[in-house]
Parts: C-alpha cells; sequence; structure tokens
C-alpha cells in the first residue's frame, strides 16, 4: 500500500503513480486498468479509483469500453 501525502487528494496521487506505468511501459497499450485491482492495490473506495480514471480518460490516457473496462490508450 501506498504512503499518500496528506496535503493533497488521494485519487490525484494515484493518478500520478497509473501516468507514470503508462510513461514507463509498465502499462502498455490496451493493458487493463482493473478497478477492483487498484481499490485493493491502493486501498481506497471505488469512488476514488472512479476519479481516477475519469481524469485519466479526460487526458486520453485511457479509454472506457462499457461492459468490459478501462484500457491504455494508444499514445500520439
Amino acid at each position: 500500500m501506498m504512503d499518500f501525502d496528506p496535503t493533497l487528494p488521494k485519487w490525484t496521487q494515484i493518478a500520478d503513480v497509473i501516468r507514470q506505468r503508462i510513461a514507463s511501459g509498465e502499462y502498455p497499450v490496451n493493458h487493463l486498468i482493473s478497478e477492483t485491482k487498484l481499490e485493493q492495490e491502493f486501498g481506497v473506495a471505488r469512488v476514488t479509483v472512479r476519479k481516477v480514471t475519469a481524469k485519466l480518460r479526460e487526458e486520453g490516457l485511457i479509454v472506457t469500453t462499457h461492459g468490459m473496462g478501462s484500457f491504455v490508450a494508444p499514445q500520439s
């Protein structure tokens, strides 16, 4: 579990970690971003994870397909 900075929202800190994993190639294109796994890994509520995925989707880093989940998007 991650040590969170108490001065920043947890979801922004988790989004930073996921961005880093995408940039490094740890999460390659089409890698499934599992909300359940993020909940467990970071010890946060689903609502927190949803904020993370919404932000990353807004930034074009992931795409979400209804009924299938969120995946790392091809980067330009």
